[in-house]
């Protein structure tokens, strides 16, 4: 009775064994690498050459009025006498309402998105928001002028002033354009866009 050996194999080409037993190719992780680091780069050098176009621009100002331009509240052309401190305070005031109304609701629908919303509500909320967050900021504005304003000075700020205008709040005339129109306007126009980010940092 024979005993059936198996069959004699070849060695393996040393070099094949080399080749497979080699690391992969770096060259592409590499490449990749010195892309994104070239476009992070890109980006700060946008922001300088930003602030330098900027500063260039404004030298002749700074170098006529300095450092009163930003505190003080005189705009005379005829007497050549410019101060900026109505526009800063207006948008210091704009957007810190702006933040007080939009973080707190953006954050609650964002947890009710991930935690709470079924998937059939879900779905539809966050293909909204999206949608919201990706019109420009100048359409928004637009809209808040010319729609949002004459709806805010005919119905809600006349009975806030019937509550609240005993303080210096609601105190004044009624115009429609004023820093309470301004926050709620600029709230509408980050709110799916902190909604957004939230979301995805519950996520």
């Amino acid at each position: 009775m024979e005993i059936a050996t198996p069959p004699a194999v070849a060695p393996d080409d040393p070099r094949s064994v080399a080749r497979a037993m080699a690391p992969p190719s770096r060259f592409g992780d590499k490449a990749f690498q010195w892309l994104t680091l070239a476009m992070a780069m890109a980006v700060v050098v946008l922001i300088i050459l930003t602030g330098w176009q900027l500063w260039r621009g404004s030298s002749l100002a700074i170098q006529k009025f300095g450092f009163h331009f930003l505190t003080t509240s005189t705009w005379d052309p005829v007497a050549e006498q410019f101060g900026a401190l109505p526009f800063i305070y207006g948008t210091l005031v704009s957007s810190l309402i702006a933040l007080l109304i939009a973080v707190p609701l953006s954050i609650a629908t964002a947890v009710y998105l991930t935690e709470l919303a079924p998937l059939l509500i879900r779905q539809p909320l966050v293909s909204l928001i999206e949608m919201l967050a990706a019109i420009p900021s100048v359409i928004l504005g637009l809209w808040g002028i010319f729609v949002m304003v004459p709806w805010l000075r005919d119905y809600p700020f006349p009975l806030l002033k019937r509550l609240f205008g005993w303080t210096p709040f609601f105190s004044g005339p009624l115009y429609g354009t004023s820093m309470l129109a301004g926050g709620i306007i600029i709230a509408i126009m980050i709110l799916p866009i902190i909604t957004s980010v939230s979301r995805e940092i519950l996520r």
